[in-house]
C-alpha cells in the first residue's frame, strides 16, 4: 500500500488545521512529509504553557488506520507500543494512531489489512494540569483520573460533534474529530484554553 504523503517527492501534505495555524502566527517547517506548525511564540513560553497551564497542538499528521481483527485491548482502552496506539472501538474493530515517523513502517507491515483513514481524522492534543479543564468546557465526557485513566480511549460528543478522546497520560489528551470541522474545533479549543492561561504549541514542545 502506498500512501501519496508519505512518498519523498512532490509538495508536502497539509493538514485541515494548517491555515488557521499560519493565520494564528505558527512558523511551519515540514516534518515527514507533513506541513506542521514549528513555533508560534517562543520555545520557553509554550513550554511554559504545557508545564503551568495548558498547550494544544495539531497532531492531524499522525498515520491512522482502522483495523477489523480482535484486539488484545477491551472496547474502551488503548495501548501504546513502539510509537502506535491500538485504540479498541468495538469487539473485532480497532482505530491505530501512529507517531508521523512511525506510519510508514505501520503500513508496510500492515499492508492491505488495514485501511488509511488519516484524511478522514482531525486530531489536536492538549498537554498540561488545566488540559481536562479545557476539555470539560466544550465535551460532557467524564475525564475524571479515576473513571478515565490514561489509556482510556472514548467515543461521544466533542463540542457537539462526533469524535474520540484518547487520555494519553495524566495531563495529556489526544482530541480525534471529522477532518472537515478541523478549524471549528481549533476555535473551540483556542477559546476554552485562553480562558485558563494556555496558548497554542509547535510540534517540539510535546514530547512523545
Amino acid at each position: 500500500m502506498t500512501l501519496a504523503f508519505l512518498t519523498p517527492c512532490g509538495p508536502p501534505a497539509e493538514s485541515p488545521l494548517t491555515a488557521v495555524a499560519a493565520r494564528a502566527g505558527a512558523t511551519l517547517c515540514v516534518r515527514n512529509g507533513w506541513l506542521v506548525p514549528e513555533r508560534f511564540s517562543t520555545a520557553e513560553l509554550e513550554l511554559r504553557a504545557c508545564r503551568e497551564t495548558v498547550g494544544w497542538a495539531d497532531a492531524c499528521s499522525r498515520g491512522k488506520f482502522e483495523l477489523w481483527e480482535n484486539s488484545h485491548c477491551r472496547p474502551g482502552t488503548a495501548l501504546r507500543e513502539h510509537g502506535v496506539w491500538t485504540c479498541s472501538i468495538a469487539r473485532g474493530r480497532s482505530l491505530l494512531i501512529a507517531d508521523p515517523e512511525q506510519t510508514a513502517s505501520l503500513a508496510q507491515r500492515r499492508g492491505d489489512e488495514a485501511i488509511d483513514v488519516t484524511a478522514q481524522y482531525g486530531a489536536l492534543v492538549l498537554a498540561g494540569p488545566a488540559a481536562r479543564e479545557t476539555i470539560a468546557r466544550f465535551c460532557a465526557l467524564d475525564l475524571r483520573p479515576g473513571v478515565s485513566p490514561p489509556g482510556a480511549f472514548l467515543p461521544g460528543s466533542v463540542a457537539r460533534t462526533p469524535g474520540y478522546v484518547l487520555c494519553e497520560s495524566s495531563d495529556r489528551y489526544l482530541l480525534l474529530f471529522g477532518a472537515a470541522l478541523a478549524e471549528y474545533l481549533w476555535t473551540v479549543v483556542a477559546d476554552a484554553a485562553e480562558h485558563l492561561g494556555g496558548r497554542p504549541v509547535g510540534v517540539d514542545v510535546l514530547p512523545r
